[in-house]
């Protein structure tokens, strides 16, 4: 009996795979590059044909290095960015770029080109927006086809089909129309806990009631890791597997994080997931839900049966690592090897100076605007106390304090969690920022919290897997798919000895904000 697991993870830069076993061991893994196009400021598109080649490669490399054959895979299932794909009445790519070209068929879910319509869903003041922290995010899939029907009509007028990346791809692998509750609850304004999810007076009052004549969206979603069919014929082969795999109803690629670390934990409401790379994400779950400003959701079902999920974020984290050292003239190419450079000069600096490194210092890292939890996608960036300092030991020390910024801005989402009826103390990390000693240690010390790193499996992947698992029926549902294959994690306490130290940057951290706002209001 087939008892292996494919898991596809397409992040913003790649598409990675992975083969499990029922147990959640990780036999396999591969990744490869996907491609995106800036046709303009603040846009960003992909290919979504280079996508699923991409997946399809990664899932034969990885079936390769687990060393089993195609029929050893019982199920498949796919998570992704929450990114936005337009194919016409037959499926045909639909451009969404303003270079015309249909190739660019998908706006990825940092395209920050619809924050004028992301405006206008807010001033509603509709229903819908209660499930969404009470302001439209332009990352959401509502401002976009705005955007699209109103900047691109050729476009528009050609569109029958539109998905949320993991549900095009599940779409590829089984020919299902079927779309996840993840994907549609958390940035469709879908109402998973309602009779009738989808609100047709909120599509009509921002100029989308024809939403359903082009999109070919079902009445009701397909819960996560619910049996969509098996893989067709093309599928199978593209992929290197068998048409006796099963499809699993997707997911978001941070839902499949919070999957991976903290699905299957008793005591769910005191744990966390923050899956953090390019940006942040943190999950929380409950039985009950807590709606509140700032903070996305609750949506009911997104990840787990009967749990409600809110979810909080930081729009650029890794990506403002990554920005900092390309804008500092000391920096360069931010890759791996200059990010331990900066890391271990760090380190040094700290050796000598303590946790006061640079403490006059102060960043505001909302240069992507705040996604929590104050939903202000017009937020900027600041930083206080520069000087003409141009040297390397410059840029280490802005880097240092830029990631003080992103561990307090940690801090302030899991404060408005706690404020509304959570009590977490404890953080599941996983993601690019567990390469980052630095960023690890300011997890636990900037928050208070013990932080817990996953060890032996990319969980993002684990979580879709334990989707697989499910659609498999290698467990009886998804929660006990989850708790099967749960992988155990080492754990960080924080350093009681540093709390006066992040206690003062914090109030620094609120005062910032206060004065942005001063500032903004007097222009």
């Amino acid at each position: 009996m087939a008892e292996h697991l494919c898991a596809v993870d397409v992040g913003t830069g790649s598409a990675r795979a992975g083969i499990f076993d029922r147990g959640g061991t990780l036999m396999g893994r591969a990744e490869r590059p996907i491609a995106m196009n800036r046709s303009a400021e603040g846009h960003a598109e992909h290919d979504s044909e280079d996508i699923w080649a991409a997946a399809c490669a990664a899932v034969r490399a990885a079936r390769d290095a687990a060393g089993i054959a195609p029929g050893d895979v019982a199920g498949i299932s796919f998570d992704a960015t929450c990114s936005t794909v337009f194919r016409g009445k037959d499926g045909e790519q639909i451009s969404v770029s303003s270079d015309g070209d249909d190739r660019w068929d998908t706006i990825v879910w940092l395209d920050h080109r619809a924050l004028a319509e992301a405006d206008e869903c807010t001033a509603t003041r509709h229903e819908v927006l209660n499930y969404v922290g009470g302001v439209m995010s332009p990352e959401m899939a509502t401002p976009k086809l705005m955007w699209v029907k109103r900047n691109l009509p050729g476009s528009w007028a050609r569109t029958g089909r539109l998905f949320d990346l993991a549900d095009f791809l599940t779409h590829k692998a089984s020919g299902s129309l079927a779309r996840s509750q993840c994907t549609l609850a958390a940035k469709w304004t879908y109402l998973a806990h309602e009779r009738e999810g989808w609100r047709h007076d909120f599509f009509a009052a921002v100029g989308l009631a024809d939403v359903f004549d082009h999109a070919a969206l079902p009445a009701r979603a397909s819960p996560v890791g619910s049996d969509l069919g098996p893989l067709t014929r093309d599928a199978a082969a593209a992929l290197g597997l068998t048409t006796s795999c099963r499809v699993g109803a997707g997911l978001i690629d941070a839902f499949a994080g919070a999957l991976g670390v903290i699905g299957g934990r008793p005591g769910i409401e005191r744990h966390l997931a923050l899956i953090a790379g390019t940006s942040s994400c943190l999950m929380a779950m409950s039985a009950e839900p807590r709606a509140f400003a700032g903070v996305w959701g609750p949506y009911y079902g997104a990840a787990l049966p009967d749990l409600w999920l809110s979810e909080g974020g930081q729009s650029a984290t890794g990506a403002l690592l990554d920005h900092v050292i390309r804008w500092h003239g000391a920096g360069g190419e931010p890759d791996a090897a200059m990010h331990r450079r900066i890391t271990d000069r760090i380190m040094q600096l700290r050796a000598a100076e303590g946790l006061d490194l640079a403490g006059r210092l102060h960043v505001l890292p909302d240069f992507h605007g705040n996604r929590s939890p104050l939903a202000d996608p017009h937020a900027v960036g600041v930083i206080s106390g520069l000087t003409l300092d141009a040297s390397f030991d410059s840029l280490c020390r802005l880097y240092w304090r830029t990631a003080v910024a992103i561990a307090l801005g940690i801090r302030h989402v899991l404060e408005a969690l706690n404020a509304n009826g959570y009590g977490i103390d404890t953080l599941h990390v996983t993601g690019g920022h567990t390469r980052n000693p630095l960023l690890m240690e300011l997890y636990a010390d900037a928050t208070g919290c013990t932080v817990v790193e996953p060890m032996g499996s990319d969980a993002v992947l684990l979580g879709t897997a334990m989707a697989a698992a499910a659609a498999a029926g290698l467990y009886p549902g998804l929660e006990a798919a989850c708790a099967g294959m749960r992988q155990e994690g080492r754990a960080r306490r924080p350093n009681e000895a540093a709390r006066p130290r992040f206690d003062r940057d914090y109030r620094v951290f609120l005062e910032m904000h206060r004065q942005r706002r001063a500032l903004d209001a007097i222009g």
